[in-house]
């Protein structure tokens, strides 16, 4: 039978939208690391997208201080980058090509950071959605806020809250 065959395995639709996230955070990574020259030097790579949030990490080594812990531009390019390639998957996932540009941002510096950076950014609300791509279509750009946080050993190390303008190219 075919339900036999199926116990365990996810959807083909849920597969081929996994498989999809997959291949859009390789592509992402590999923009990233070609296109800014900071990304690469600290050995930024994509871990993680589901559509609704974005997972990039980073080694200590060469993002560290003279204090033996993270580089707080370490840890605000990753929030950014993290933050952005979200933006950006979310609108290639929707066939739009657009410029992504950070609108304003607040960071927050909680503790020193003593291992690898492991961001995760998140749309401050999802349910925003609707209204952005309603606006980036009647206007040709749109902003969204994203939130990113990367975890240190007693809760967050470090915070971004960010706007970012997508413009229709």
């Amino acid at each position: 039978m075919l339900a036999e065959h199926l116990v365990g395995r996810a959807p083909a639709r849920q597969t081929d939208r996994m498989n999809r996230h997959i291949e859009l955070a390789a592509q992402l990574q590999d923009y990233i690391l070609e296109h800014i020259p900071l990304a690469h030097a600290m050995q930024l790579r994509v871990s993680r997208y589901d559509g609704d949030s974005l997972e990039a990490v980073a080694p200590l080594a060469p993002n560290i201080n003279d204090k033996g812990c993270a580089f707080g531009g370490s840890l605000a390019s990753l929030m950014t980058l993290t933050s952005w390639g979200l933006v950006d998957l979310n609108l290639r996932e929707r066939g739009l090509a657009c410029d992504i540009y950070v609108g304003d941002s607040n960071m927050l510096y909680l503790q020193p950071l003593l291992a690898d950076l492991h961001a995760i950014a998140r749309y401050t609300q999802r349910d925003t959605f609707p209204g952005f791509f309603e606006t980036l279509s009647r206007t040709g750009k749109a902003r969204i806020a994203v939130s990113c946080v990367v975890a240190g050993a007693n809760g967050d190390a470090a915070t971004l809250d960010a706007a970012f303008v997508a413009k229709l190219r």
